[in-house]
């Protein structure tokens, strides 16, 4: 067994523990002292809290304390590499378990960092000895790959450390795995101490109704394809880009390569200094895009979930979620990686083109993890629908439509509320159409000098128009293409002759005098 004093050097790094880190290393080293030698402990911080740093110096204390040696398991090789760059920061000398590493010398090592499949290899095929291995630490532990290794330590204390503690498999909780939770740090806690950038997020009401789910619970890459690689959403993604990242740092994140190379080329076609990443590029390529990516100020990258875990890059500015997840964990994954602070960046942005801030809630909204931890379905089953999401949309005038309608101080008419206050009193379906045309009839007439303004105006309202009438179908229930298409021309038409026959009377009611000749 090698000494501690061998495992342990001189810290290279200068990097001061912030008081959280601290208490949290206090709490999970008072686990390692009560708790049994084989607990399972699971330890959650935010993205960018420091999970890494705190694990590092739990392995530079656990070596000085204790005569077993440790292993630090990371499911990608770059987590491999970086974990191990700390681990030696902290002083602690280690061995990276890779699929070309010499185990001759093994003997001489007290820590391990070593990527689950290379390990799982090694250790069916005996190549790594674990009989002194105390302590064992799963970065990113919500990751069902590394549960198939438990077996080979049933004697060692296990620490599992995750932004998010909710299993990438529903079918294998992790609470099953896990002893128990310590919760870290919250991320609204951390922007408040100034350790993380505050968000503000510009959401856009997508119609995700086409996506199917697939068996890992996720929105398949195809329907994703299909959806987002359509003229239409790649012009809605460049828009928002325009309106809300012109000029910033901006990453994308994609469903699908098809999808990411689409905007790749739509947004190149642009004028846009952009570049496209995916998980088919070679090392070199990854890292002279990278590089790109870091030294241009305006650089915009579209990417397809290579750079979700693993990836630190302070200076961007725009995140852009140019798909939608059912992934807790994702979400937050994604969104992290924009909110690093600098000395000169405290705020960052993100664009959300997957309706994902209405399905999970703001980022930095407070989360129950204890409670998500011990009932996940409970959490899952409440995530609404794309469906039920839709529903509640409220449809909102582009400015420069609403700009024809300055003069009206309300454009929004609830299809919803106006239906079942209709049912209540017992009336006809058929009148909430009637009061949506009065309405819409109301704001062009008062907008208008005349019939012909009006007239002029109505055929704007075609989003609004089709919007109304989805609304209507999903309240009666109805949702026959072709009936839905029906009520969408015969609105129309009964639009433009309400106006031609109570446009005298509704402009005198406005205004108080009749129209000018």
């Amino acid at each position: 067994m090698t000494e501690a004093k061998d495992a342990i050097q001189e810290k290279k790094t200068d990097k001061e523990l912030y008081s959280y880190q601290k208490g949290a290393i206090d709490r999970i080293f008072e686990k390692f002292e009560t708790a049994p030698d084989d607990y399972h402990l699971l330890y959650q911080l935010p993205t960018g809290g420091g999970k890494t740093v705190i694990f590092s110096e739990i392995v530079r204390q656990y070596l000085k304390h204790h005569n077993k040696k440790v292993l630090v398991m990371t499911h990608r090789v770059e987590l491999c590499k970086q974990t191990s760059d700390m681990l030696s920061s902290f002083g602690v000398v280690n061995k990276v378990v890779n699929s070309t590493a010499n185990l001759s010398d093994q003997a001489k090592y007290s820590c391990f960092v070593a990527m689950v499949e290379t390990l799982n290899n090694r250790l069916n095929d005996n190549k790594l000895d674990i009989s002194d291995i105390g302590l064992v630490i799963i970065d990113e532990a919500h990751y069902n790959s590394f549960t198939k290794l438990f077996k080979f330590f049933e004697k060692s204390f296990i620490l599992g450390v995750t932004a998010t503690p909710l299993s990438s498999n529903r079918n294998l909780p992790m609470k099953d795995n896990y002893n128990e939770l310590i919760v870290g740090e919250s991320i609204q806690s951390l922007i408040e101490n100034e350790f993380l950038a505050e968000v503000e997020v510009f959401q856009y009401n997508m119609g995700l109704t086409s996506l199917e789910i697939g068996s890992n619970g996720d929105y398949t890459v195809k329907s994703s394809d299909d959806l987002y690689s359509a003229v239409g959403m790649l012009d809605q993604l460049y828009q928002a880009y325009l309106n809300h990242s012109k000029g910033k740092k901006t990453l994308i994140f994609n469903n699908g390569i098809n999808t990411s190379i689409q905007v790749y080329y739509h947004l190149k076609a642009e004028g846009l200094p952009i570049m496209h990443l995916d998980n088919t590029a070679t090392k070199k390529q990854r890292k002279q895009i990278l590089r790109w990516f870091h030294e241009t100020p305006d650089a915009v990258l579209t990417s397809v979930s290579i750079l979700t875990t693993g990836f630190d890059e302070p200076t961007i500015d725009t995140i852009i979620l140019n798909r939608a997840t059912r992934s807790l964990t994702l979400y937050f994954q994604m969104i992290g990686r924009g909110s690093r602070i600098l000395n000169n960046k405290s705020r960052f942005s993100v664009i959300d083109l997957g309706n994902n801030y209405q399905r999970f809630g703001p980022w930095e909204a407070p989360l129950d993890w204890q409670a998500i931890f011990r009932s996940p379905d409970y959490y899952m089953d409440r995530l609404l629908t794309d469906e039920d999401l839709e529903s509640n949309f409220r449809y909102e005038m582009p400015e420069e439509l609403r700009a024809e309608f300055a003069k009206s101080k309300e454009v929004y008419f609830d299809i919803k509320s106006t239906y079942q206050e209709a049912t209540f009193r017992g009336e006809s379906s058929k009148v909430v159409l009637e009061r949506s045309i009065a309405h819409h009839a109301y704001i062009c007439i008062e907008n208008s000098e005349d019939v012909y303004d009006a007239l002029g105006l109505a055929k704007m309202l075609g989003d609004d128009i089709d919007h109304r009438i989805e609304k209507y179908s999903q309240c009666i229930s109805k949702s026959t293409h072709n009936f839905i298409s029906w009520l969408k021309d015969d609105y129309r038409l009964k639009l433009r002759s309400y106006l031609r026959d109570n446009f005298d009377e509704v402009f005198e009611e406005i205004h108080g005098h009749p129209p000018k000749d």
